[in-house]
């Protein structure tokens, strides 16, 4: 496992697809919470949020790095073990994502003027993770193992995305960014963020799954 994820990393460094879901990440960064003031729950609700559209991006392009040939000989330099595959594809995206959450965690507070206490942190952590994984869970579904034509895999993508985002009151993103949009106090939304967390926990073990049991009847 370990060998395939500095494999997959190594992949996507060399071929410079992070670019892409790095510089939109930055971007949504940049301006949705520079020069901010006040509570910080709806700061890292916007961080959040960034997150979540670059962990979908990224998890697309770590799951669609090799074409099928290279995807064949990858599961069977893996032991046959497709899920292998598809687990360090994951873990990679993961590993990305706590990487980029520091930066989406500090920079609010480097750009702002916020009075910073310790549920804030905390709060801020839960909603990216969450975040992070229900972006990667929708990366699954929407990669070339799963959907062979790109055209639909990207229109699903999108759908997922809009959906989970703006469908009212949906959990867990949509219904975490509304708490966090209506509850100044960090310390009485720690609890509401740990069940998001857990049924974003649950909804990327579903899409990987689904994607495992995709893609074994094709392979």
């Amino acid at each position: 496992m370990i060998a395939l994820i500095r494999y997959t990393l190594a992949t996507v460094l060399h071929t410079q697809r992070y670019l892409a879901p790095l510089l939109l990440f930055t971007g949504l960064l940049g301006v949705l919470t520079v020069n901010g003031s006040g509570p910080l729950p709806p700061a890292y609700a916007s961080s959040a949020g960034a997150l979540f559209v670059c962990s979908t991006w990224l998890t697309v392009t770590l799951m669609s790095l090799d074409d099928p040939p290279q995807r064949a000989i990858l599961v069977v330099t893996a032991g046959g073990r497709s899920l292998t595959v598809l687990l360090a594809a994951i873990g990679t995206a993961l590993l990305s994502c706590l990487a980029l959450m520091v930066f989406g965690l500090f920079f609010p507070l480097w750009m702002g003027d916020y009075a910073v206490t310790t549920a804030d942190l905390l709060l801020g952590l839960e909603a990216q993770l969450t975040c992070a994984l229900v972006g990667i869970a929708i990366g699954v579904l929407c990669s070339r193992p799963v959907f062979k034509r790109q055209g639909y895999a990207l229109v699903a993508a999108l759908a997922l995305v809009t959906g989970t985002l703006f469908a009212k009151d949906m959990p867990p993103v949509n219904r975490l960014f509304t708490l966090m949009a209506t509850t100044p106090d960090a310390a009485e939304l720690l609890a509401p963020a740990g069940v998001m967390l857990a049924i974003s926990a649950v909804i990327l073990a579903v899409c990987t799954a689904v994607a495992q049991f995709v893609t074994g009847r094709r392979e």
